[in-house]
């Protein structure tokens, strides 16, 4: 079984979280942010993943702390669960729409972190609560720390919550694919010998 725990304490966060690969999608989340709740309680249940994770920051702040230490924390797990990486698809791709907004997300547990988000028309986002620019300072976080290609395109949508649930839900199902085991692969994924 590939299973992570990382605990992570700063002056302005203390996070613990236990990440199962080979899961069913169960979870039990509470980081004090109830959209991000919501939005890694899809992740989990599409990705198959068993999630457990609590949160406590600085949110009379803002969510800023608490929201970039669990992106850090998740990262940190699904880095650590993967193990060795030999045998893993590595690759993963995703849509994932609802109602008016259609998501893209294509990932490659490459070894090296690069996040690239492309939105094909204007997002109103609103200026307090959870919003767009939250959302990309979670996954940069969780990219670097998990160390993976990460691409999200947001191909069409007005509502910011149909369009951040999409990226949510074809994250899930994209990191489902590339973490699986391929018994036909022997070794490491890669060519270069290391990941």
């Amino acid at each position: 079984m590939r299973k992570a725990v990382i605990k992570r304490k700063t002056t302005e966060t203390a996070i613990d979280a236990e990440l199962i690969i080979e899961g069913s999608g169960n979870f039990k989340i509470s980081t004090q942010i109830a959209f991000l709740d919501h939005m890694l309680c899809l992740l989990s249940k599409h990705g198959l993943f068993d999630l457990k994770l609590k949160a406590k920051g600085d949110l009379e702040v803002d969510f800023h702390h608490t929201n970039e230490d669990v992106g850090i924390v998740l990262g940190q797990a699904l880095n650590k669960a993967l193990k060795s990486k030999k045998g893993i698809r590595r690759f993963g791709a995703a849509f994932s729409v609802l109602d008016e907004a259609q998501v893209r997300v294509v990932v490659d547990i490459s070894g090296r972190p690069y996040l690239d988000i492309a939105v094909l028309s204007p997002i109103k986002s609103p200026k307090e609560g959870y919003t767009f620019n939250y959302f990309e300072q979670f996954l940069r976080a969780f990219v670097h720390a998990a160390s993976i290609t990460l691409h999200v395109d947001v191909l069409k949508g007005r509502d910011l919550h149909h369009i951040l649930e999409c990226c949510f839900k074809a994250l899930g199902l994209a990191l489902d694919e590339a973490t699986s085991i391929d018994k036909r692969k022997k070794g490491l994924p890669t060519t270069k010998g290391k990941l």
